[in-house]
Protein backbone atom coordinates (compact mmCIF):
# COMPACT_ATOMS: atom_id res chain seq x y z
CA UNK A 1 0.00 0.00 0.00
CA UNK A 2 1.27 3.55 -0.76
CA UNK A 3 0.37 5.71 2.26
CA UNK A 4 1.41 9.17 2.91
CA UNK A 5 0.95 10.47 7.24
CA UNK A 6 -1.84 9.70 8.94
CA UNK A 7 -2.06 12.62 10.08
CA UNK A 8 -4.97 15.34 9.15
CA UNK A 9 -4.11 17.57 6.03
CA UNK A 10 -2.94 20.36 6.61
CA UNK A 11 -4.75 22.43 3.88
CA UNK A 12 -7.65 21.42 5.55
CA UNK A 13 -8.81 19.40 2.35
CA UNK A 14 -10.34 16.16 2.75
CA UNK A 15 -8.28 12.69 2.34
CA UNK A 16 -8.56 10.82 -0.60
CA UNK A 17 -7.54 6.71 -0.47
CA UNK A 18 -7.99 4.77 -3.87
CA UNK A 19 -7.92 1.25 -4.53
CA UNK A 20 -6.33 0.76 -7.91
CA UNK A 21 -6.62 -2.24 -10.12
CA UNK A 22 -5.14 -3.91 -12.79
CA UNK A 23 -9.01 -4.71 -14.84
CA UNK A 24 -12.38 -4.72 -13.50
CA UNK A 25 -13.45 -7.42 -11.49
CA UNK A 26 -10.80 -8.22 -9.20
CA UNK A 27 -12.05 -6.71 -6.19
CA UNK A 28 -11.81 -3.23 -5.81
CA UNK A 29 -15.65 -2.13 -4.96
CA UNK A 30 -15.79 -4.91 -2.79
CA UNK A 31 -13.03 -3.73 -0.83
CA UNK A 32 -14.12 0.04 -0.47
CA UNK A 33 -17.06 -1.38 0.71
CA UNK A 34 -15.57 -3.30 3.52
CA UNK A 35 -13.47 -0.97 4.62
CA UNK A 36 -16.97 1.18 4.93
CA UNK A 37 -18.36 -1.05 7.12
CA UNK A 38 -15.15 -1.01 9.14
CA UNK A 39 -14.97 2.87 9.74
CA UNK A 40 -18.93 2.23 10.05
CA UNK A 41 -18.75 -0.10 13.22
CA UNK A 42 -15.77 2.08 14.63
CA UNK A 43 -18.40 4.98 14.97
CA UNK A 44 -17.36 6.86 11.87
CA UNK A 45 -20.13 9.17 9.91
CA UNK A 46 -20.01 7.86 6.17
CA UNK A 47 -21.90 8.03 3.15
CA UNK A 48 -22.19 6.06 -0.20
CA UNK A 49 -22.20 9.17 -2.85
CA UNK A 50 -22.06 6.47 -6.00
CA UNK A 51 -20.98 3.12 -6.28
CA UNK A 52 -21.55 0.74 -9.04
CA UNK A 53 -22.31 -2.52 -8.65
CA UNK A 54 -23.17 -4.19 -12.06
CA UNK A 55 -25.33 -6.55 -11.16
CA UNK A 56 -23.02 -8.37 -8.48
CA UNK A 57 -24.64 -10.14 -5.92
CA UNK A 58 -21.98 -10.39 -3.11
CA UNK A 59 -21.18 -6.67 -4.08
CA UNK A 60 -24.43 -5.63 -3.45
CA UNK A 61 -25.11 -6.76 -0.37
CA UNK A 62 -22.14 -5.20 0.91
CA UNK A 63 -24.29 -2.03 0.52
CA UNK A 64 -26.99 -3.20 3.18
CA UNK A 65 -26.89 -1.32 6.19
CA UNK A 66 -24.71 1.55 4.62
CA UNK A 67 -26.45 5.21 4.27
CA UNK A 68 -26.76 5.68 0.30
CA UNK A 69 -27.29 9.38 -0.86
CA UNK A 70 -30.07 9.49 -3.86
CA UNK A 71 -28.74 10.00 -7.37
CA UNK A 72 -29.20 12.77 -9.70
CA UNK A 73 -30.97 11.68 -12.42
CA UNK A 74 -30.10 13.30 -15.56
CA UNK A 75 -31.88 12.49 -19.46
CA UNK A 76 -29.91 12.31 -22.14
CA UNK A 77 -31.23 10.87 -25.81
CA UNK A 78 -34.57 9.85 -24.56
CA UNK A 79 -32.62 7.89 -21.49
CA UNK A 80 -32.10 8.41 -18.14
CA UNK A 81 -29.22 8.35 -16.49
CA UNK A 82 -27.96 8.47 -12.99
CA UNK A 83 -25.15 10.40 -11.87
CA UNK A 84 -23.99 10.96 -8.38
CA UNK A 85 -25.37 14.16 -6.44
CA UNK A 86 -22.33 15.84 -5.73
CA UNK A 87 -24.05 18.96 -3.75
CA UNK A 88 -26.32 16.67 -1.83
CA UNK A 89 -22.78 14.60 -0.68
CA UNK A 90 -21.71 17.99 0.51
CA UNK A 91 -24.52 19.92 1.85
CA UNK A 92 -24.96 16.09 3.87
CA UNK A 93 -21.46 16.84 5.23
CA UNK A 94 -20.07 13.51 6.22
CA UNK A 95 -16.66 12.91 7.76
CA UNK A 96 -16.12 9.93 4.48
CA UNK A 97 -17.87 9.53 1.68
CA UNK A 98 -17.81 6.44 -0.69
CA UNK A 99 -17.74 7.32 -4.31
CA UNK A 100 -16.93 4.16 -6.80
CA UNK A 101 -15.17 4.65 -10.51
CA UNK A 102 -12.87 8.15 -10.27
CA UNK A 103 -11.90 8.05 -14.00
CA UNK A 104 -16.10 8.12 -14.67
CA UNK A 105 -17.12 10.29 -17.37
CA UNK A 106 -20.50 11.81 -16.10
CA UNK A 107 -23.15 12.29 -18.85
CA UNK A 108 -23.70 15.71 -20.94
CA UNK A 109 -25.52 17.72 -19.00
CA UNK A 110 -23.73 17.39 -15.41
CA UNK A 111 -22.29 20.14 -14.06
CA UNK A 112 -18.72 18.97 -14.23
CA UNK A 113 -17.50 16.02 -17.20
CA UNK A 114 -15.71 13.88 -15.07
CA UNK A 115 -16.31 12.30 -11.42
CA UNK A 116 -12.81 13.13 -10.07
CA UNK A 117 -13.53 16.61 -10.54
CA UNK A 118 -16.56 16.03 -8.42
CA UNK A 119 -14.67 14.24 -6.27
CA UNK A 120 -12.02 17.32 -5.77
CA UNK A 121 -15.24 19.71 -5.30
CA UNK A 122 -16.04 16.67 -1.81
CA UNK A 123 -12.72 17.19 -0.83
CA UNK A 124 -12.16 21.29 -1.07
CA UNK A 125 -15.10 21.02 1.30
CA UNK A 126 -13.22 18.92 3.71
CA UNK A 127 -14.65 15.50 3.09
CA UNK A 128 -12.71 12.48 3.00
CA UNK A 129 -13.09 10.17 -0.16
CA UNK A 130 -12.54 6.34 -0.92
CA UNK A 131 -12.17 5.88 -4.52
CA UNK A 132 -11.76 3.18 -7.12
CA UNK A 133 -9.93 3.29 -10.01
CA UNK A 134 -8.60 0.61 -12.90
CA UNK A 135 -4.72 0.98 -13.82
CA UNK A 136 -5.29 1.59 -17.69
CA UNK A 137 -7.73 4.94 -17.22
CA UNK A 138 -4.50 6.47 -15.68
CA UNK A 139 -3.12 9.24 -18.19
CA UNK A 140 0.39 8.12 -18.37
CA UNK A 141 -0.36 4.66 -18.44
CA UNK A 142 -3.12 5.03 -21.36
CA UNK A 143 -1.55 4.93 -24.55
CA UNK A 144 0.77 2.24 -23.51
CA UNK A 145 -2.62 -0.10 -22.73
CA UNK A 146 -4.03 1.49 -26.03
CA UNK A 147 -1.07 -0.70 -27.58
CA UNK A 148 -1.42 -3.57 -25.62
CA UNK A 149 -5.07 -4.43 -25.95
CA UNK A 150 -5.15 -2.51 -29.46
CA UNK A 151 -8.24 -0.65 -28.44
CA UNK A 152 -8.87 3.06 -27.19
CA UNK A 153 -8.92 4.59 -23.77
CA UNK A 154 -11.36 7.01 -23.54
CA UNK A 155 -11.82 7.54 -19.73
CA UNK A 156 -8.57 8.93 -18.41
CA UNK A 157 -7.44 10.05 -14.77
CA UNK A 158 -4.71 12.69 -14.74
CA UNK A 159 -1.62 11.26 -12.77
CA UNK A 160 -1.96 14.68 -10.52
CA UNK A 161 -5.16 12.95 -8.86
CA UNK A 162 -2.91 9.83 -8.11
CA UNK A 163 -0.18 12.40 -6.98
CA UNK A 164 -2.67 13.98 -4.76
CA UNK A 165 -4.06 10.86 -2.73
CA UNK A 166 -3.23 10.10 0.64
CA UNK A 167 -3.17 6.29 -0.35
CA UNK A 168 -2.91 4.46 -2.96
CA UNK A 169 -4.10 0.47 -2.35
CA UNK A 170 -3.10 -2.01 -5.32
CA UNK A 171 -5.92 -4.71 -4.93
CA UNK A 172 -4.05 -7.78 -7.09
CA UNK A 173 -5.28 -10.72 -8.44
CA UNK A 174 -3.39 -12.67 -10.50
CA UNK A 175 -4.81 -13.09 -14.61
CA UNK A 176 -5.75 -16.31 -13.77
CA UNK A 177 -7.50 -16.38 -11.10
CA UNK A 178 -9.43 -13.29 -12.73
CA UNK A 179 -10.36 -15.17 -15.81
CA UNK A 180 -11.41 -18.20 -13.39
CA UNK A 181 -13.86 -15.29 -11.89
CA UNK A 182 -15.37 -14.58 -14.92
CA UNK A 183 -15.81 -17.68 -16.21
CA UNK A 184 -17.85 -19.03 -12.95
CA UNK A 185 -19.88 -15.77 -13.69
CA UNK A 186 -19.02 -13.54 -10.63
CA UNK A 187 -17.43 -10.48 -13.01
CA UNK A 188 -20.37 -10.48 -15.87
CA UNK A 189 -23.68 -12.45 -17.08
CA UNK A 190 -22.66 -15.72 -18.73
CA UNK A 191 -23.78 -14.47 -22.09
CA UNK A 192 -20.93 -11.82 -21.68
CA UNK A 193 -18.18 -13.52 -20.21
CA UNK A 194 -17.16 -15.61 -23.23
CA UNK A 195 -16.71 -12.37 -25.06
CA UNK A 196 -14.75 -10.36 -22.10
CA UNK A 197 -12.38 -13.69 -21.93
CA UNK A 198 -11.98 -13.90 -25.52
CA UNK A 199 -11.30 -9.72 -26.32
CA UNK A 200 -10.30 -7.91 -22.78
CA UNK A 201 -9.57 -10.21 -20.67
CA UNK A 202 -7.34 -12.62 -22.65
CA UNK A 203 -3.95 -13.88 -20.67
CA UNK A 204 -1.28 -11.92 -22.52
CA UNK A 205 -3.38 -8.52 -21.46
CA UNK A 206 -4.07 -9.14 -17.99
CA UNK A 207 -0.28 -9.94 -17.47
CA UNK A 208 0.60 -6.65 -19.01
CA UNK A 209 -1.85 -4.62 -17.02
CA UNK A 210 -1.12 -6.43 -13.78
CA UNK A 211 2.52 -5.69 -14.54
CA UNK A 212 1.63 -1.61 -15.40
CA UNK A 213 0.17 -1.76 -12.27
CA UNK A 214 2.21 -2.69 -10.08
CA UNK A 215 5.55 -0.67 -11.76
CA UNK A 216 3.48 2.30 -11.19
CA UNK A 217 2.85 1.47 -7.67
CA UNK A 218 6.26 0.74 -6.91
CA UNK A 219 7.01 3.74 -8.95
CA UNK A 220 4.98 5.72 -6.49
CA UNK A 221 6.26 4.00 -3.36
CA UNK A 222 10.18 4.52 -4.99
CA UNK A 223 9.18 7.99 -4.81
CA UNK A 224 8.33 8.47 -1.41
CA UNK A 225 11.24 6.61 0.17
CA UNK A 226 13.26 9.19 -1.61
CA UNK A 227 11.37 12.11 -0.27
CA UNK A 228 11.76 10.51 3.04
CA UNK A 229 15.76 10.37 2.44
CA UNK A 230 16.07 13.61 1.10
CA UNK A 231 14.01 14.93 4.10
CA UNK A 232 16.36 13.01 6.42
CA UNK A 233 19.60 14.34 5.12
CA UNK A 234 20.59 10.85 4.02
CA UNK A 235 20.80 11.63 0.50
CA UNK A 236 24.11 10.21 0.58
CA UNK A 237 23.39 6.56 1.70
CA UNK A 238 23.33 4.75 -0.94
CA UNK A 239 19.59 4.24 -2.84
CA UNK A 240 17.05 2.57 -0.96
CA UNK A 241 15.82 1.22 -4.25
CA UNK A 242 16.91 -0.13 -7.67
CA UNK A 243 16.24 2.55 -10.68
CA UNK A 244 17.28 1.86 -14.14
CA UNK A 245 18.25 4.76 -16.37
CA UNK A 246 18.68 4.20 -20.04
CA UNK A 247 19.84 6.43 -22.40
CA UNK A 248 17.91 7.47 -26.27
CA UNK A 249 18.83 9.33 -28.70
CA UNK A 250 18.21 9.02 -32.53
CA UNK A 251 19.64 6.33 -33.47
CA UNK A 252 17.88 2.25 -34.20
CA UNK A 253 20.45 1.05 -31.70
CA UNK A 254 18.52 3.11 -28.54
CA UNK A 255 15.57 0.49 -29.28
CA UNK A 256 17.70 -2.21 -28.35
CA UNK A 257 18.85 -0.68 -25.26
CA UNK A 258 15.48 0.70 -24.44
CA UNK A 259 13.90 -2.83 -24.53
CA UNK A 260 16.98 -4.34 -22.96
CA UNK A 261 16.50 -1.87 -19.76
CA UNK A 262 12.65 -2.19 -19.63
CA UNK A 263 13.97 -6.03 -19.08
CA UNK A 264 16.78 -5.11 -16.19
CA UNK A 265 13.88 -3.24 -14.59
CA UNK A 266 11.39 -5.78 -14.96
CA UNK A 267 13.23 -8.25 -13.38
CA UNK A 268 14.40 -5.97 -10.61
CA UNK A 269 10.56 -4.50 -10.02
CA UNK A 270 12.43 -1.05 -10.66
CA UNK A 271 11.45 2.08 -11.61
CA UNK A 272 12.91 3.05 -15.78
CA UNK A 273 14.13 6.55 -16.76
CA UNK A 274 14.03 7.03 -20.58
CA UNK A 275 16.87 10.00 -20.67
CA UNK A 276 17.55 12.14 -24.15
CA UNK A 277 20.30 14.41 -23.35
CA UNK A 278 19.98 17.35 -25.39
CA UNK A 279 23.74 18.78 -25.86
CA UNK A 280 24.28 21.20 -29.04
CA UNK A 281 24.93 18.68 -31.31
CA UNK A 282 21.57 16.83 -30.34
CA UNK A 283 19.74 20.52 -30.55
CA UNK A 284 20.44 20.93 -34.39
CA UNK A 285 19.54 17.35 -35.54
CA UNK A 286 17.92 17.51 -38.53
CA UNK A 287 14.02 17.02 -39.26
CA UNK A 288 14.43 13.59 -39.82
CA UNK A 289 16.62 12.49 -37.04
CA UNK A 290 14.32 14.38 -34.24
CA UNK A 291 11.71 12.47 -35.67
CA UNK A 292 13.58 9.20 -34.66
CA UNK A 293 14.65 10.43 -31.74
CA UNK A 294 10.59 11.51 -31.09
CA UNK A 295 9.55 7.95 -31.99
CA UNK A 296 12.48 6.59 -29.70
CA UNK A 297 11.52 7.82 -26.71
CA UNK A 298 7.21 7.27 -27.57
CA UNK A 299 8.75 3.72 -27.80
CA UNK A 300 10.42 4.09 -24.11
CA UNK A 301 7.13 5.30 -23.17
CA UNK A 302 4.98 2.41 -24.29
CA UNK A 303 7.29 0.00 -22.76
CA UNK A 304 6.67 2.09 -19.20
CA UNK A 305 9.48 4.08 -18.87
CA UNK A 306 9.27 7.77 -17.69
CA UNK A 307 10.51 10.00 -20.35
CA UNK A 308 12.90 12.89 -19.57
CA UNK A 309 14.84 15.49 -21.83
CA UNK A 310 17.17 17.55 -20.38
CA UNK A 311 20.20 19.67 -21.73
CA UNK A 312 23.76 19.46 -21.02
CA UNK A 313 27.59 20.31 -22.79
CA UNK A 314 27.57 16.63 -23.14
CA UNK A 315 26.17 13.22 -22.88
CA UNK A 316 28.15 12.17 -20.15
CA UNK A 317 27.14 15.27 -17.93
CA UNK A 318 23.82 15.18 -18.89
CA UNK A 319 23.57 11.28 -17.67
CA UNK A 320 25.59 12.09 -14.40
CA UNK A 321 22.89 14.80 -13.30
CA UNK A 322 19.71 12.41 -14.06
CA UNK A 323 21.49 9.99 -12.28
CA UNK A 324 22.89 11.79 -9.14
CA UNK A 325 19.43 13.20 -8.59
CA UNK A 326 17.24 10.57 -9.26
CA UNK A 327 19.49 8.35 -7.59
CA UNK A 328 19.54 5.88 -10.59
CA UNK A 329 21.58 2.65 -9.95
CA UNK A 330 21.82 0.91 -13.34
CA UNK A 331 22.57 2.73 -16.71
CA UNK A 332 21.95 1.06 -19.93
CA UNK A 333 23.15 2.53 -22.98
CA UNK A 334 24.55 2.25 -26.74
CA UNK A 335 27.74 3.15 -27.20
CA UNK A 336 28.63 5.97 -29.38
CA UNK A 337 30.12 5.83 -32.62
CA UNK A 338 33.94 7.76 -32.68
CA UNK A 339 33.94 10.70 -35.07
CA UNK A 340 37.69 11.68 -36.63
CA UNK A 341 40.57 11.57 -34.98
CA UNK A 342 39.76 14.05 -31.82
CA UNK A 343 37.02 10.81 -31.07
CA UNK A 344 39.05 7.88 -31.65
CA UNK A 345 41.45 9.52 -28.97
CA UNK A 346 38.16 10.58 -26.37
CA UNK A 347 37.69 8.30 -23.43
CA UNK A 348 34.43 5.92 -23.83
CA UNK A 349 31.05 7.56 -22.20
CA UNK A 350 30.96 4.79 -20.17
CA UNK A 351 34.17 5.05 -18.45
CA UNK A 352 33.74 8.26 -18.14
CA UNK A 353 30.47 7.73 -16.07
CA UNK A 354 31.69 4.60 -14.07
CA UNK A 355 34.91 7.56 -12.80
CA UNK A 356 31.91 9.66 -11.77
CA UNK A 357 29.57 7.66 -10.55
CA UNK A 358 31.47 3.98 -9.22
CA UNK A 359 28.71 3.01 -7.62
CA UNK A 360 26.25 2.07 -10.61
CA UNK A 361 26.21 -0.48 -13.37
CA UNK A 362 26.57 0.49 -16.75
CA UNK A 363 25.24 -1.76 -19.13
CA UNK A 364 26.58 -1.71 -23.07
CA UNK A 365 24.07 -2.32 -25.50
CA UNK A 366 25.99 -3.46 -28.68
CA UNK A 367 24.14 -2.83 -32.09
CA UNK A 368 21.94 -5.74 -33.61
CA UNK A 369 22.67 -6.36 -37.10
CA UNK A 370 20.47 -4.29 -39.02
CA UNK A 371 21.95 -1.54 -37.22
CA UNK A 372 25.70 -1.56 -38.04
CA UNK A 373 25.47 0.02 -41.10
CA UNK A 374 26.19 3.43 -41.92
CA UNK A 375 23.37 6.05 -41.29
CA UNK A 376 21.82 7.86 -44.38
CA UNK A 377 23.14 11.14 -44.58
Amino acid sequence: MLARSDEERSDGRGRLRIYLGMAPGVGKTYRMLEEAHRRLERGTDIVVGFVECHGRPRTLALLEGLEILPRLRIEYRGVVVEEMDTDAVIARRPLVAIVDELAHTNVAGSARPKRWEDVELIRDAGIDVVSTCNVQHIESIADAVETIIGAPVNERLPDAILESADEVELVDMSPHALRQRIRHGNVYPPDRSRLALDRFFTEPNLTSLRELSLRFVTRRVDEQLEEIVSDRGLSRLRPVTERVLVAVDDRPSSRRAVRRAAMIASALDAGLLAVAVVTPELARLPFDRERDLRENLDYADDLGAEVVRVEAADLVSGIEGVARDRRVTHVVMSPTASRGFAGRLSRPSADLLLERLPSIEVHLVGPGPADLGPRPQ
